[in-house]
């Protein structure tokens, strides 16, 4: 067996006495082509022999590599000096005389060179980290540090790292992050934007040049009212704007330029630190950032896989370095930086996606600040995200939930909560709700008393947030009773948050809460013909829809039958993996006909562009969950449809909304064409049918085989009773696998079949001496469906 060319072959009872040293060349063995079966494999498989070797002992064979080592080491050193000077290997250089220098004990700095020092073992970590994918660098370490000394082990691991070192950049900088908000964000990346609008609004001079970047000419009405009072009059602001209307950089650039106010002011302190220690910390950071984008914002399968080398192998590298030295140091020098540059800006949102999507829009109005941002959110490794805050961000982008749990842990940069100089609360209304977010509650406790700052400023916004529901006369009835108005809500809302002067209201929504440009109509029908109708819409009216449904098991119902018709639909829910909720957002956002249905994890702050349909397939609970849907379509003055599925157990919650938001006119009902509806029927049947027998088998195989492991397990024997559905014998098994492939079979040819037939009239076609065809409604779109039906009604 050939290992590689120069190198050791150990025997398995003699691991560590004898070894080959290779005097001659591996030569190929000539293979009598008789023995293959096809003429193919004789091109593949290929035998190779050494005959010229020494048997040495393996510790000559060890003196051998260490010379090679050397010499290319020394070959290596003497290329850098010949090429133009690059960072890492000029640090890797000079971190080596540092330490020579430590070893001896004649350097008055000490304390700064193990402050470098410590950075560089961190450095390396990550790196390692990074390529622990190459599994032959385990193998090499661990012999390593059995047979050779720590000093020429240290020396491979600089090697390494400063080749990681000029690779990671190059990664990072040619894989651009993948996210539904990239379209939103680079729509006009050729062409500088004329920002002039924005001046007058007191915002920083390299936030204009990111908005010029970004294409953003004008401010819109909600960010013009909105950012004098913020910045310039340092007012806590409350924010209601109807949905798509640009509330995200309402209160992000505020936040940037408080921090950048924050950094000028402490600009004195930072400069006596010194110029080295700074470049240092620069380049660390920067590595740290690439790492962090390419890593885990992105959230596709490459970081997958990078996540679980991560996660399996961080133990393994701290072995291998061994760098136990400068731990104490490191921990004070680490609560030292945490307390020079604590935590300014946090923002809390009630969903995991709202807060990757809030990042991704901070990150790109910040460009141009050098402003760090953090996510903390659950269903994510916790690990990550306290290394992501080793890296002391000044904005943190989080949920409730994961915050408090690292707040807990008492991580160094979240313990000083006192000097945190903005607070945002995104859609505050849901937040606050009553029996919702308890770890908020705790959260804004310690905030408004333990850690409060009186010169905090807080944000508080939501597209729902003077939505007031007409009290009942029976509670309006009792004693105490009070009559909720759009006052009272806000005094509620601000007692909750902890906003103790008097902060800047501004109210934009309309008397509708719904957008201007929305059209919204509905669909009366039984609870059994939804699926049709659903069915009917998606064929007829193809495009980037939404599906909402009020529970995770109609989703999953939802999403195999329309799986069985070939819609391929992109399921969306809390039981869902973190990592696949985001991989089927950016398939939706990507896809330009594409379904994608939803649980309200959705529903709110959303910007996903160019949804043309929502579908309410359950009318929502509430006349808040009502807007935030509906405000998935028709955002930044973009035209929508809203579609209600209206069934007997959904007329109460339908009044209830239509009361709510005071609608003047009826809603409109959706046209639907009946001759195709005999056809669409006898496929959604069929389809049922399927997905209700591989429901079942699923189930029974489940729940069987569990209770048999049990038994197994326990030594018990299993009575046919206890098993789902009773036993059946191998030819009815083979029976009902006959019937689900004939139905299947039968389905797929109903598929085949055009549903919207057109009939064309064929005597004298060609009469006006062209083909005339009649118009069919293949081509129109759901909107101009509705229209034309209104048009008609008013003739």
């Amino acid at each position: 067996m050939k290992v590689r060319k120069g190198g050791r072959f150990r025997s398995s009872f003699k691991l560590k006495r004898k070894g080959i040293e290779v005097v001659g060349e591996w030569k190929t063995v000539q293979i009598d082509p008789n023995l293959f079966a096809e003429e193919e494999f004789r091109d593949i498989v290929c035998l190779e022999e050494l005959t010229e070797y020494k048997l040495v002992s393996s510790s000559k064979v060890g003196k051998v590599k260490e010379k090679k080592r050397r010499a290319e080491s020394a070959s290596e050193e003497g290329n850098e000096e010949v090429e133009e000077p690059v960072i890492p290997p000029k640090k890797k250089k000079k971190n080596k005389d540092l330490r020579s220098q430590t070893d001896k004990g004649n350097t008055p700095n000490a304390a700064e060179i193990d402050v470098l020092l410590d950075k560089e073992a961190k450095c390396n970590e990550i790196i390692e980290t990074v390529n622990c994918e190459d599994h032959g660098h385990v193998t090499e370490s661990m012999s390593s540090r059995k047979g050779t000394p720590k000093k020429k082990k240290k020396k491979v691991s600089k090697n390494k790292a400063s080749q990681a070192q000029e690779a990671l950049p190059s990664v990072s900088t040619s894989k651009k992050v993948k996210n539904w908000t990239t379209e939103v964000l680079s729509a006009s990346t050729d062409q500088k934007a004329d920002v002039s609008a924005w001046k007058d609004l007191f915002v920083p001079e390299p936030v204009l040049q990111a908005l010029s970047y970004l294409g953003f000419s004008a401010p819109t009405p909600i960010q013009a009212l909105a950012l004098p009072s913020a910045i310039r009059d340092n007012m806590d602001v409350l924010g209601a704007a109807e949905t798509g209307s640009g509330k995200t950089l309402a209160f992000a650039i505020p936040m940037i330029h408080s921090v950048l106010q924050w950094q000028k002011s402490n600009n004195s302190t930072t400069r006596n630190d010194s110029v080295s220690k700074e470049s240092h910390q620069h380049h660390d950071e920067t590595r740290w950032e690439n790492e962090d984008e390419a890593e885990k914002v992105t959230h596709q399968q490459v970081e997958d896989s990078g996540d679980e080398d991560d996660a399996s192998f961080t133990t393994g590298c701290v072995k291998v370095l061994e760098n136990v030295e400068f731990d104490s140091d490191d921990k004070t020098h680490a609560v030292d930086s945490h307390k020079k540059r604590p935590l300014l800006g946090l923002v809390l949102t009630p969903t995991r996606e709202l807060a990757v999507q809030v990042k991704h829009h901070i990150d790109a109005v910040a460009k141009f600040t050098g402003i760090k941002t953090a996510i903390l959110v659950g269903g994510m490794a916790a690990q990550k995200q306290e290394r992501v805050l080793n890296r002391k961000p000044e904005i943190v982008i989080a949920t409730p939930g994961r915050l408090w749990e690292l707040v807990k842990e008492r991580h160094p940069h979240l313990s000083n909560l006192r000097q945190l100089r903005c607070l945002v609360i995104d859609e505050a209304d849901r937040m606050v709700e009553k029996g919702h977010f308890l770890e908020l509650s705790q959260l804004l406790e310690i905030l408004n008393d333990s850690q409060y700052n009186p010169r905090r400023q807080t944000f508080v916004f939501s597209a729902t947030l003077t939505l007031v529901h007409q009290t009942p006369t029976r509670v309006l009835q009792k004693k105490n009773a009070k009559k909720m108005d759009k006052k009272t809500k806000l005094e509620l809302l601000m007692e909750k948050v902890g906003i103790k002067g008097k902060p800047k209201v501004i109210d934009l929504t309309r008397k509708e809460a719904t957008v201007e440009t929305l059209t919204e109509t509905r669909i009366h029908c039984n609870t059994n013909e939804k699926d049709y109708y659903l069915y009917y819409f998606l064929l007829q009216y193809p495009g980037r829809t939404m599906v909402f449904a009020n529970s995770i098991d109609c989703v999953k119902r939802l999403s195999s039958l329309l799986t069985i018709l070939n819609c391929d639909p992109l399921p969306l829910h809390a039981n869902m993996h973190q990592k696949q909720r985001l991989k089927n957002l950016e398939r939706f956002a990507e896809r330009e006909r594409c379904v994608l249905l939803t649980t309200d994890v959705a529903a709110r702050g959303l910007d996903i562009p160019n949804v043309q349909h929502v579908i309410h397939y359950q009318v929502p609970r509430t006349s808040e969950l009502y807007v935030h849907r509906s405000g998935r379509t028709a955002r930044a003055a973009s035209e929508g449809l809203s579609l209600l599925l209206v069934g007997p157990e959904d007329l109460i919650n339908f009044r209830k909304i239509y009361k709510t938001l005071e609608k003047s006119e009826e809603l409109p009902f959706f046209p639907v064409d009946t001759k195709c509806m005999t056809s669409i029927k006898e496929r959604m049947n069929l389809a049922r049918q399927i997905e209700k027998a591989e429901f079942f088998n699923s189930r029974a195989k489940q729940h069987n085989s569990w209770l048999q492991q049990a038994a197994e397990a326990l030594e018990v024997d299993l009575d046919d009773d206890m098993l789902m559905g009773k036993k059946a014998s191998e030819q009815e098994e083979s029976q009902k696998q006959k019937m689900l492939k004939g139905m299947k079979k039968q389905l797929k040819h109903m598929l085949s079949q055009p549903l919207f037939k057109v009939l064309m009239k064929t005597k004298y076609p060609t009469q006006s001496g062209k083909l005339l065809l009649p118009q069919t409604s293949v081509g129109i779109s759901a909107l101009g469906a509705v229209s034309k039906k209104q048009a008609k009604k008013k003739k």
